[in-house]
């Protein structure tokens, strides 16, 4: 079965899929992207994304390209003709095909792009091993709350950590407090049993697997604190980890070659993976 992209209202081939030169995107990185996941042939979350969508959209001044309900029936037939029972859909809208220049265009039309891609399901036994982090200044503009398509600063942090044979970069502001990874939100478990991850702002994005985290720690009684923590506070945490659309909930092992814990999965940790696996697999579609 090909690959199918979406373009602006049409059903392509993902190699004949195309945009305009001068689509503000290509030009000027001016608009916003989600990543759905697809897990047993159901997008997870959906409603939330597009929650989040609609937001970034407005901070930017950027039109639905549709109205959301018609955009959803899209995103429906993307899964529907890539056959993606287990996946990620890539949603992305810019302001749209205008002459170059700074200021936005009187009359444009926001360019809306979809690509959906198959992946092997779910293996819990695999994101449970752990991984590495290392820490990097953070260099990125100060709106990170919105889910914006310029992601230079944040592919050079992914690039880092790959050299350094590390899975994430931690982005460490100036006042030496975490803010979150390039791709992930970042956590901590105290030793007194205190989860924390990084308060909501414009210093990061609202993961919507961080809500969904948020949401299952309150339903097993965990303690749970919006609020920065430093470099030095990660490396003497009791448990680390990470979570987005992407990696879901991964254990941390490693701060910058510092052991975490005994050096493998936290007991916090591997509870939320659970009963996140349990979430997830509790909404699957049926055979």
């Amino acid at each position: 079965m090909p690959r199918i992209a979406y373009v602006n209202g049409k059903y392509v081939r993902h190699g004949d899929a195309f945009v305009h030169v001068e689509d503000r995107g290509y030009q000027f990185a001016d608009g916003v992207y989600e990543v759905i996941a697809v897990h047993g042939g159901v997008l997870v979350d959906e409603q939330g994304h597009l929650d989040r969508l609609g937001r970034s959209l407005a901070e930017l001044a950027i039109a639905w390209p549709m109205p959301p309900k018609a955009l959803k029936v899209v995103i429906g037939e993307m899964v529907r003709r890539n056959a993606i029972r287990d996946g990620f859909l890539y949603l992305q809208i810019t302001r749209g095909v205008a002459p170059r220049e700074h200021a936005f265009p009187t009359h444009a039309k926001s360019s809306c792009v979809m690509t959906a891609r198959r992946t092997r399901p779910l293996d819990i036994n695999e994101i449970s091993r752990g991984v590495a982090v290392i820490t990097i200044p953070d260099i990125r503009w100060k709106r990170c709350d919105i889910k914006a398509i310029s992601l230079l600063p944040n592919c050079l942090g992914k690039q880092r950590a790959r050299e350094a044979g590390a899975y994430e970069a931690w982005l460490v502001e100036a006042g030496g407090l975490i803010t979150e990874g390039t791709s992930t939100n970042a956590w901590i478990v105290t030793a007194g049993g205190e989860l924390v991850t990084r308060d909501t702002g414009a210093a990061i994005l609202n993961g919507i697997t961080r809500q969904a985290v948020m949401k299952l720690a309150g339903e097993e009684g965990i303690a749970l604190v919006e609020r920065p923590f430093g470099v030095d506070e990660a490396k003497a945490a009791s448990e680390a980890f990470i979570t987005s659309t992407t990696a879901f909930i991964r254990p941390v092992i490693r701060i910058d070659g510092v052991a975490i814990g005994g050096g493998g999965i936290g007991p916090i940790c591997g509870r939320l993976i659970a009963c996140y696996a349990d979430y997830l697999f509790g909404q699957r579609a049926g055979p």
